[in-house]
Formats: structure tokens, sequence, C-alpha cells
């Protein structure tokens, strides 16, 4: 178990960056058969349909919820090497927790994940807002 919030432990901002991708495409894979599904509503001028980006948004949330509540990894962080730990206690995180980090995912989400990006390379403790928010560090396995 490493040493909570060692800062050689959570340096692991180049590990974030492709597991975000990886968690992406296989968030991704699910999404796009749902849209060749459910398509677009030509009723509502060729919009997005309503069970689509219900479903996406589920299968997101669902994805870092359960995966990071209960393993402290999704399957990007597992190739990579890095898991999501407790601060207080290197546990992982249970998924009160993991609702939090996913909750601000849409903030530090925005502009392809720039937000996150800057803000983890301002934190000492290599934090986005929602490690912060959660008390949570992404540290090496």
């Amino acid at each position: 178990m490493p040493v909570v919030g060692t800062q050689e432990n959570v340096h692991v901002t180049g590990r974030r960056i492709p597991a975000i991708i990886v968690d992406g495409l296989l968030i991704g894979i699910p999404v796009s058969l749902l849209s060749m599904l459910f398509g677009t509503n030509e009723a509502n001028g060729g919009n997005v349909s309503v069970p689509l980006v219900s479903l996406s948004t589920l299968i997101f949330f669902l994805y870092f919820v359960l995966l990071e509540g209960y393993l402290g990894q999704t399957v990007g962080k597992m190739l990579l090497g890095i898991k999501v730990i407790r601060e207080d206690n290197g546990e992982v995180p249970g998924i009160g927790t993991a609702v939090i980090r996913t909750l601000l995912r849409l903030i530090d989400g925005l502009f392809a994940y720039l937000v996150g990006f800057i803000v983890v390379l301002s934190s000492s403790k290599r934090q986005r807002l929602g490690d912060m928010a959660a008390h949570t560090l992404v540290v090496r396995k």
C-alpha cells in the first residue's frame, strides 16, 4: 500500500492522461452502439434523442462510480498502473466518494479535460477538483 499523500506516489499526471483516453474509448463503444440504435429524433429537427442522452449519461456515470468506488480503478487506470484512494486512510474510495469525483468531472472535463489538467498541475498533491472535493488521491499502484 502506498504511503498516503507522498509526493512520489501522487506524481502520476503522465499516466492519468492516457488512462482517461482509454476510459473515453471504452465508454464510447456502448454510446456509439446506442447512437446507432436511437439515432436522432427527426420529429425534433434532427436533434439527439432523449433516450440516447439519458443512457449515455448513465453509462458514463456508472462506469466511473462503480469501478472507482469498488475497485479504486477504471480500466484505463488499471492499464496505466494507477489507483484512486481516500486521502485519509489510503483505502478504496467507496460509492459516495466516487459519486462526488464523478459529478465534478463535469467541470474538470471542460475543454477536453484542460480544466482538470491545469488544476492537477497547480495542486501540490496533483488533485483535480473532483479529488479535492472527495478527499481522494490518484497514486501509483
